[in-house]
């Protein structure tokens, strides 16, 4: 997996050059949320779906 750096630089260089600042903060919001549901996934840190069917 790449890191962190050059996974936003990418992500960055492949939007639009009329891409404002909103929209290239919420991209590497995105990044961000998955990267961390990722991890968390890999350490067990999971509920399972009769749990989230009781919340």
């Amino acid at each position: 997996m790449e890191n962190l750096k050059q996974e936003a630089i990418n992500a960055i260089s492949k939007m639009p050059d009329s891409a404002d600042i909103d929209e290239i903060m919420y991209r590497l919001y995105v990044i961000d949320k998955v990267r961390k549901g990722k991890e968390a996934v890999e350490q067990g840190d999971t509920i399972s779906i009769e749990e989230l069917k009781r919340e």
